[in-house]
Parts: structure tokens; sequence; C-alpha cells
């Protein structure tokens, strides 16, 4: 085979993160440069227009620029101060524009990043039962290949035949490697992904172009972000706002005038003051930052690994109402542990425990091996040599329901209690009255109980327990402090789920749950209003992974999984949608922090701008001059250059997003406004105070 990496040298240095991968910091040099020259580039209008705030600053520039230029040909007005507006007009434009470019250029970062894992291959393609080598390039839909050990996948698609071993570091960021069989929920495999051992026979599931890798591109590149519903409301808001100050700047020179016959003293407002008072009264701060706080939320959970379809998934995260978790994996360890050995009467706890741990000592399974921990642990009970007793260990199977060890004439199992009773009473022993209740008990309380035995008498049992995950029940009772309703799905009877749910802290279960229950309870929540969020793997969590509003499948999983789910967890960890429910939230936060601090900030300057307006006209008004701003130029010139550095100090904020804390709606609000509402009112008064006096002593004003 012939592999040729596609790598082109990563322009972005960065640090590891969790998974591997390269993460960035916020200002990147590289990323700074390209975003600058991004920034150029947006000033086209076509993509200006795009966001209407924005393209009123945009059309603003454009007439000071030509008031400026007019006054510096026929040497009248104020070209000095008229000249300073449009500058720092056009810088508003430009660092709303950079914002957008530096979610974007993170964005694309990523991308890079994944365009590394893409290969040049040679396929080994069944063709009539016949391989032939053909470049991967050629591969359809449809198409069988071959895979051995040593081998690169060459396209997405599942394995139809084997079980082998695969690498999916370049995907993951993970070493570990993973198991992918056919005929089950591990099927799928991935382009790029490396065979490690074993031989699978794989069906191609997509065309050149449309695999899971360049979707993940093209999506992480933004080229199909989308706007949220929550995104387009504030949008429109934010373009009614523009449309009344524009109409009230439109409409104030006629009163000017009519102000200035009646007083006769003063002068109207020019154009290029109205043009600085319209732009100061726009929520400019929010508008230039709407785009990038969007891009940035994508980018935020494609740090965590998981790969958002579109902007309105990561949304829709934030609004959950209600999350649908499996219980294996998720909430539990998914391993079955030994909690307790519980002993027979008569029977000494050191006989049962050295029983447990040689019957248990060549059993790999995670049950066998915690069987052995807790002996040793608890009891300090180690391995010992036993090559010289003759042993023969008989490992567990299906029909027998039970392992054990024969040693030194003895016969030593542990399984099921009806194997180990049958077993027994082929030995001619008698099964202990004692024995069924404990099984009972054990049941009840939704674990597992192994009895063992010595040739024809029942030692005890052995108390395995589904272990639910340390800190999964503060996480529950993070997610309830938020109002999000929590439901474990399982296959295990009411009993048992029941008991596991109430030590897990979840709000409800579903159990012996099937595909057809879980998409109506799905259905269900939604009928009520409530925004659903769910994970899974199967092709029989396809149907309600599609119907869920957030969708979390898992890239192990089958490729119908991955298909439905509206995001995609490369690192396939169940718990990863309690981590996106969160970043959602944050993205939320983040942008109604913004705008509250935005339309806060924009009451502040009209104390800037509408004294020194109307002064001349009014002298009654200087009483509104609260901050003694020298003159109506400095002021408005002041409060425009203000309005400008405003959106470039915001710009981390924007990318980091808010310090997330898991807050009730009412509680959420309340820190809004005292925080970013009292703020926005606070931070124009010192800051274009002090402008107007640097503007002055530069002799600017």
């Amino acid at each position: 085979m012939r592999t040729v990496q596609k790598n082109p040298k990563n322009p972005t240095a960065g640090r590891p993160s969790h998974s591997g991968r390269q993460t960035l910091s916020l200002f990147e040099p590289t990323l700074v440069k390209n975003a600058v020259r991004d920034a150029f580039r947006k000033l086209h209008p076509r993509l200006v227009a795009r966001n209407p705030v924005m393209f009123v600053v945009w059309v603003g520039s454009l007439l000071t620029s030509y008031f400026w230029v007019k006054q510096l040909i026929t040497h009248t007005g104020q070209p000095l101060f008229t000249g300073q507006v449009a500058l720092w007009l056009w810088f508003t434009v430009l660092f709303a524009n950079f914002a957008e470019a530096m979610a974007e250029g993170r964005g694309k970062a990523q991308a890079e990043s994944l365009r590394k894992t893409k290969t040049d291959t040679l396929a080994r393609k069944l063709v009539n039962g016949k391989e032939e080598r053909v470049p991967a390039t050629q591969l359809r839909k449809g198409d069988v290949v071959v895979c051995e050990a040593g081998d690169i996948i060459p396209g997405d698609g599942e394995v139809i035949e084997g079980i082998a071993s695969v690498d999916e570091s370049v995907i993951t960021g993970e070493s570990a490697p993973v198991i992918r069989e056919a005929g089950g929920d591990r099927s799928a495999v991935t382009g790029g992904t490396k065979v490690l051992s074993d031989r699978i026979v794989i069906r191609i599931t997509a065309n050149p172009g449309e695999t899971f890798i360049d979707r993940m591109i093209a999506l992480v590149e933004g080229a199909q972000r989308q706007k949220t519903p929550n995104e387009i409301a504030l949008s429109i808001l934010l373009s009614g706002l523009t449309i009344i100050f524009l109409l009230v700047c439109v409409t104030l020179p006629p009163f000017a005038d009519f102000a200035v016959r009646a007083t006769q003293s003063g002068q109207a407002p020019s154009v290029v003051v109205l043009v600085a008072l319209l732009v100061c009264l726009i929520p400019t701060t929010i508008g230039g930052l709407l785009s990038a706080i969007g891009i940035a939320g994508m980018d935020r959970v494609m740090q965590h690994n998981v790969l958002a379809k579109s902007g309105k998934a990561v949304e829709a995260a934030g609004d959950i109402d209600t999350i649908l978790l499996d219980k294996t994996g998720t909430i539990t360890l998914g391993n079955r542990q030994a909690v307790e050995f519980i002993p027979l009467p008569n029977v000494s706890m050191e006989e049962l425990v050295d029983a447990a741990q040689l019957s248990s000592l060549a059993d790999e399974t995670p049950e066998g091996r915690s069987i052995v921990v807790l002996a040793k642990e608890k009891y300090g009970l180690r391995g010992r040599e036993l090559a010289s007793h003759h042993a023969e260990f008989v490992p567990f199977s299906a029909q027998t329901r039970m392992s054990g060890i024969d040693m030194d004439g003895q016969q030593i199992r542990k399984g099921a209690a009806e194997a180990i009773k049958r077993h027994v009473l082929s030995l001619g022993g008698e099964i202990p009255c004692e024995l069924e209740p404990i099984v009972t008990n054990i049941s009840q309380k939704g674990g597992t109980p192994l009895v063992v035995a010595k040739n024809e008498r029942i030692l005890g049992v052995i108390y395995l327990k589904d272990v639910v995950k340390g800190g999964i029940r503060e996480r529950f009772e993070q997610l309830r402090s938020m109002g999000i309703r929590t439901v474990m799905i399982t296959g295990d009877n009411p009993l048992t789920a029941k008991t596991i749910a109430e030590e897990a802290g979840v709000d409800d279960f579903l159990a012996e749950a099937t595909p057809e229950m879980k998409l109506a309870l799905i259905r269900q929540e939604q009928a009520a209003g409530k925004l659903v969020a769910m994970t899974g793997d199967g092709t029989n969590d396809a149907p309600a992974l599609a119907q869920a509003d957030v969708g979390l499948a898992m890239n192990s999983g089958t490729q119908a999984a991955k298909e439905a789910g509206n995001m995609v967890d490369l690192d396939s960890n169940p718990t990863k949608l309690i981590e996106v429910v969160e970043i959602g939230k944050q993205l939320l936060m983040t942008r109604g922090a913004l705008t509250t601090f935005s339309i806060a900030n924009d009451v502040a300057k009209y104390f800037a701008i509408l004294p020194a307006m109307f002064a001349p006209i009014y002298p009654a008004l200087n009483a509104l001059n609260i901050m003694k701003l020298t003159n109506p130029e400095s002021a408005i010139l002041a409060a425009v250059i203000f309005n400008a550095l405003i959106i470039i100090a915001l710009i981390p904020l924007a990318l980091r997003g808010i310090a997330y804390r898991p807050l009730g709606a009412a509680a959420i609000l309340r820190r809004n406004l005292l925080i970013y509402g009292l703020g926005g009112i606070i931070a124009p008064f010192p800051g274009i105070w002090l402008l107007d006096r640097l503007l002055v002593l530069l002799h600017l004003a």
C-alpha cells in the first residue's frame, strides 16, 4: 500500500487539548495577522450588508469620507474634525469585521488540523470476489474494500465482515485503539484511520468529497453556519432599533433649523455630526460582535471534540429542558463491580473470600478483576503461586454461566445462582435455605448476585453492583438548578432502574426501554413545549436522535446514528452531552450579557452627544454635560472613538464567552443587569471623559 499524507504545515502553534488535538491561544499571532487582512476584505458592500447595523455604519463612513474630501478641496468646514470622524467610523466597521474574522480564523485553523488526516490511499477493492488496487478517490458509495493490519481505511464505511482494532487518533486525538466489528453498534469506520490488527471487510458509505472529514471541514470553517432563531430574532430587534434611530436623525435637521431661527443663536448640526449621533445611538457594540459570538460558540464545542452540524444545534443545547441519558456508560461505569462478600451461616468470611479470589484469578472480565481487587483491598488477600497445585482454570461460557478453578482435588466455582445450584446438586450437595433471601435482596437492590461454591458446598454470594459514576449526582443537581429535567434510559427492569435512578439523583427513568418508547417519550416532552436532548450510538437510536432537538451521536456508533444526530462526539463519551448543554448556555449567556452592555452603553453616550449638539442652540442643555466635556467637537469625537474601541475591547469576551455558572433564568437576568447593565452605563463616562481630555491635549479637537 502506498500512503501519501497531505500534511501542510500548520501555521498555528498551540497547546494540547484534553483530547490531544492542538488548541489555539486567544490571540495567536498568525490568526491576528490573517484576521486583520480578512477585516479589510470584509469591507465589500455585499459582505457588510449581511449585518444591517454595521451596514449603516459603513454607509456613514462613506458619507463622512465624502464630506472630508470635499472640505479638503474647497477649504471649507472643519476637515480635521470631519476626517477624524470618518476615520473612526471606518475603524468601527473594521473592528467588527476583525471580531468575526478572528472567530472564523479559529474555525479555519481547526479545519486545517482536520485536513492533515486526509490521505491519498490505494484501496483493495473487491470485484467479483477478487481484489483490485484502486485509488481511494475512485471509490463510490456501495463499493466493498478489504483492510488488514497496517492499512489506512480508504473511506467512510461500515464493517460487514470481521473484527479489528483501529487507531482513530487522527480523528479523536486519543491514542487508545478501538474495536470495530460487523453486525453491531460499533461497525462504523472513518476514512483516514488505521487498522492495527486482524482483517475487516468494509462497505463504503460515502462518495469522495462527501466523507465525514470533508463535512467536518466545511462545517468547522463556517461555510454552512446558519443563524439560529435566537440570533435572527436579535438581528431583527437590532435592525428595528437602527431604523428608529435613523428616522430620528433624519428628522432632526428641520427641527434644528426651526430652533436656530427661533432663538437666533447657534447653528443646526451638520450631516457629519448627525452621522456621528446615529452611529453612537444604534447598538453597534452587539451588532459588531453578534456574528463572532455565534461562531465562537461552535468553536468552543469543537474544542471539546464535538462536531456541531449547525449553529442551531449549539444554541438549542442552551435552551434544553429535558436530557435523556443512557444508564450504562453515562450514569454508571458500565462494568459491574464487586462491592461485598456475603457468607452463608457457618461459613467464615476468610473461606468465602479465598474461594472467590481463586475462582477469579484467570477471569479477565471487569467483574472478575473487581473481585480480585476487592479481596486485596478489603481483606489483604493477594495473588498466589498456583503452579505447584496443578491448577486448571475453567473459563466462563454462555452454556454453563459460571467459571472457576480445579486444584488439589477441589472444584471452586462462581456464577449465576441457578447455574451454581445445578452444579452443586449434580455433585450431591444441598441448597441452603438462607441462600435465596440473599440472592433476592441483591436483585431487588439492582445488583447482580454471583454465588460461590466449593465442591458440593455453597459458601456465599458476591454482590456485583453497577457503580454510579463519581460526581454524577452533583452534575444532575447543577442541571436541576438550571431548570433541566434528567431522564435515565435503561433496558433494566423497573426495580433495578428505580434503585440506580435514586442513587444517581436523576429526576425520572424509563425502564425496559425500546426504540419506540424512546421516540414516544421525546415526542411527549416536545408536545408539552419542551426542548429535548439525548445521546445514542446504535441504529435503533437513530429515530430518537433525529427527533430530539439536540441529538449527540457517538463517533464509535453506526453511520445511521451519526447521520441522524445534529452533533457527533468524536471521543464517544456519552456524558459529553452535559458539557454541550453548558456550552450552549454559555453562548446564550454571553449574547445576553453583551446585548445588555451594548444597550446600556448607548444610553450613557447620549449624555456626551446630545448636549454637545444642541447646547449652542439651547444653552440650558449644558446642565446635561455632566462630564464637563471641553467643547462640542471633542465630545462628539470622544464618543465616536469610544464607540469603536469598546468593540475591540470586548472581542476576548465574545470569543471566550463569559464565565459559566449553573444559574436559573431569574438569577442570570439579575446578574446581567447588575454587572453588564450597570457596567455598560458606567464605563462610557470615564472613557469618554479621558478621550476628550486627550483630544484637547493633542490639539485634535
